[in-house]
């Protein structure tokens, strides 16, 4: 029972990878429900402080990789328009053109709503969209960041 456990949860993590890259999937939280399978229901048990923090920063990190493109976009001068842009070219962007619309979706939505904001200022409005490109890109590496430090803590109690 204990192999078929660890193989689901060996899967869980790389799932946690892929969702690093794939913003709709969350895959912090699917590294961290790996850890949690192998502590719980295997003889590798982990501390339970350490099991509460990973928990926490993946919720953490979660929260984060959705805020990080909206509160980039803002930052770089975006308003209304260019955050809804944001989230329909995230939406759109996964299921149109999957893969590369992952990051070209956010960033043409984005555009779009900052050319409609700006009176058509095609410079301002490309400044906010390459916003929702540093908040995808901040967001992708902290999820790699987590989920990679997920299964090197794994594997440190399996090993």
């Amino acid at each position: 029972m204990s192999i078929l456990i660890i193989i689901i949860s060996i899967l869980l993590l790389i799932l946690g990878i892929i969702g690093a890259v794939f913003p709709i999937v969350p895959g912090p939280l699917f590294s961290f429900i790996g850890i949690l399978l192998l502590h719980l229901f295997t003889p590798y048990n982990m501390q339970n402080d350490v099991l509460i923090l990973f928990g926490l920063i993946a919720l953490i990190i979660t929260f984060l990789d959705y805020w990080l493109q909206i509160y980039s976009v803002r930052f770089f001068g975006g308003g209304r328009f260019s955050t809804i842009g944001v989230v329909l070219g995230i939406i759109l962007g996964f299921f149109l053109f999957p893969p590369f619309g992952i990051v070209v979706g956010p960033f043409i939505g984005a555009y779009i709503g900052a050319v409609v904001e700006s009176d058509f200022n095609l410079i301002k409005s490309f400044k906010i969209a390459f916003g929702s490109l540093v908040g995808f890109i901040g967001g992708t590496i902290l999820k790699l960041a987590y989920s990679f430090l997920a299964i090197w803590h794994y594997f440190s109690y399996i090993l």
